[in-house]
């Protein structure tokens, strides 16, 4: 029964202050959605940055008669190999023959082959990481050359700025969504101050005829988390329309075959549990500090 009268309260204190109930949920509204937004396209960008880690390799060069003072004898390319396969950060090592990557030259670039008598290609390893980050530590652990290995190429260039760029855009977002999180904790929480001090009086009686700490506050709560519920709920719905009618015609147009944002479903149970969170917030410290009860 007690319940059921703070939540009363509550609705009657959300409906007689209107145009304070529906701005702090435009509010939070528009903080949600923001949030929802950076939460998808933080979660794409971040696939996409891991899937172009993922194809960060270090192409290990041995050599040959032109490019050193001795071909590459067998003994010196297995213990490459068995280098390469010790390091824990290593997922793969896949020898390439001269002749494959010839063949395969032949295929990407079939101009550069036309009028080439001999195969000048040296024979090489292609050792994928476990992490794209570990690339530049690999080629670094093949320093000072072993003994039949040619040069250590990574892509020094691409892979910095892919890593750099990985780096940035999380920061960026993480930073972004704690700004906009606690934009809307303090305004969902000025609103409810607005609620208390309309209320003073009323307070000041309930308190008067013996109404409990819990009795006082539960509807400020309630109202909080309303405001927060509606407002998250409202933003989950744009975002719907968003995904369903924006999306197909912008990044569903990008050629990223195995890059995707977390799935939607997700992202509305997040947007709802801040939504509720916020509201909780929002009230508790606006309670604590002008309510004395």
């Amino acid at each position: 029964m007690k319940l059921k009268v703070v939540v009363a309260e509550a609705w009657r204190s959300l409906t007689a202050s209107l145009s304070t109930t529906v701005a702090a949920a435009l509010t939070v509204l528009i903080g949600m959605f923001l949030v929802g937004l950076l939460i998808g396209l933080g979660t794409w960008a971040r696939s996409w940055s891991e899937h172009a880690k993922g194809k960060l390799v270090v192409d290990v060069y041995l050599c040959t008669k032109d490019t050193c003072d001795s071909e590459v004898t067998t003994a010196q390319r297995n213990t490459v190999g068995q280098l390469l396969q010790a390091d824990p950060r290593v997922a793969s090592v896949e020898f390439v023959s001269k002749e494959k990557a010839f063949l395969k030259m032949k295929k990407t670039a079939p101009e550069l082959t036309d009028n080439v008598i001999a195969n000048p290609l040296p024979d090489s390893f292609k050792v994928k990481p476990n992490r794209g980050e570990d690339v530049v530590a690999i080629a670094n652990s093949l320093k000072p050359l072993p003994s039949g290995v040619e040069k250590v190429n990574y892509g020094k260039k691409t892979a910095n700025r892919v890593l750099r760029v990985a780096r940035i855009f999380e920061v960026l977002s993480a930073l972004a969504i704690l700004i906009l999180l606690g934009a809307a904790t303090i305004l969902i929480g000025n609103t409810i101050r607005l609620s208390i001090f309309a209320r003073r009086r009323e307070i000041e009686v309930m308190k008067l005829v013996g109404a409990s700490n819990w009795f006082v506050r539960g509807p400020f709560m309630v109202e909080g988390v309303l405001t927060g519920l509606i407002g998250a709920a409202a933003s989950i719905v744009l975002l719907f329309l968003g995904k369903e009618l924006v999306l197909p015609a912008t990044i569903g147009k990008l050629d990223a075959e195995g890059v995707n944002a977390i799935a939607f479903e997700y992202t509305a149970l997040i947007l709802l549990a801040l939504g509720l969170l916020l509201g909780a917030a929002g009230s508790s410290l606006t309670m604590r500090r002008f309510l004395k009860v």
